[in-house]
């Protein structure tokens, strides 16, 4: 658990290294460079393609995990302030239990609701301001964000590969990245003929750590925990990020914020150790 939850704790500093060293306005190309490069070298260094279903089972999970979900993210992200995003997105843990229900059998506990809707109102706590402003597209794609990612972890527990994380992770980073490719030249145009060494390390980041790394723990945690649990886990990205901003970009963090923090990673724990559940029949006959 504690090095899938590596992958969120990376998530959460990716807001700092984009305001800090990536090029303004460039938020598609973010995207694909964070997914294209990493995807094609998870693929050379495990030398697999997909086969039989995984074909298209790599696209829609590439599609889901990566691809809407990235473009989602970053539509919300231009159009909403950080808090309500990141709010919103919040709830994906619900969404995952609520679809772990129909897809894998597994049964929806009070425990769980209860912890999630905590997650939602510590997150609001640690980032959202009263001023904030609310825009129906930037709403409408941070919902749609939550829904793609929570379907794609579901999907992903359903989908079981029995290939390496290495190679599963590589395909749908690659599936990713080439859905994301067309939509970035369209909307941004070609990527900028000159970057700084700043740019080019805070890319490399993305693509090395950001993804390459955070995604294989990420995939590899879905495998081996209940996809609920997974979701949950998201919620660190927030807390991880307000943490950044105030230790490195000296950003003010008000007791508000604080308590915030703490009541999220109250749910993280909550949720967490709640007692082990039940396979319905379903789940027990989807495993045989």
């Amino acid at each position: 658990m504690f090095l899938t939850a590596l992958a969120p704790a990376v998530w959460g500093t990716t807001y700092a290294v984009t305001t800090e060293f990536l090029p303004p306005g460039r938020p598609l190309l973010a995207a694909v460079v964070r997914a294209l490069p990493a995807g094609l070298a998870l693929v050379a260094v495990t030398r697999r393609l997909p086969k039989g279903d995984w074909w298209w089972r790599a696209l829609v999970l590439g599609a889901l995990n990566i691809g809407a979900f990235f473009a989602l993210l970053f539509v919300a992200a231009y159009r909403l302030p950080g808090g309500v995003a990141a709010t919103i997105g919040a709830v994906q843990p619900l969404l995952a239990a609520g679809l772990s229900t129909g897809l894998l059998g597994e049964r929806l506990s009070l425990r769980t609701v209860v912890a999630g809707a905590v997650g939602v109102a510590g997150v609001s706590m640690l980032v959202l301001r009263a001023d904030a402003r609310l825009d129906g597209i930037g709403v409408a794609a941070a919902v749609g964000g939550a829904v793609v990612m929570a379907t794609g972890v579901v999907l992903s527990k359903r989908w079981a590969s029995s290939a390496p994380p290495l190679a599963a992770t590589g395909w749908q980073l690659v599936a990713g990245g080439v859905l994301l490719l067309p939509i970035a030249l369209v909307v941004e145009g070609a990527p900028p003929t000159s970057l700084t060494a700043a740019n080019l390390a805070g890319y490399g980041y993305l693509a090395v750590v950001g993804s390459a790394f955070a995604y294989v723990l990420w995939f590899r945690g879905i495998r081996a925990l209940p996809a609920t649990d997974v979701t949950f886990l998201g919620l660190l990205s927030p807390v991880v990020a307000t943490a950044v901003g105030w230790l490195a970009l000296g950003q003010s963090l008000t007791v508000a914020q604080g308590l915030g923090g703490l009541v999220v990673l109250a749910a993280l724990v909550v949720a967490q150790t709640q007692p082990k559940k039940r396979l319905a029949p379903r789940q027990l006959a989807h495993k045989s």
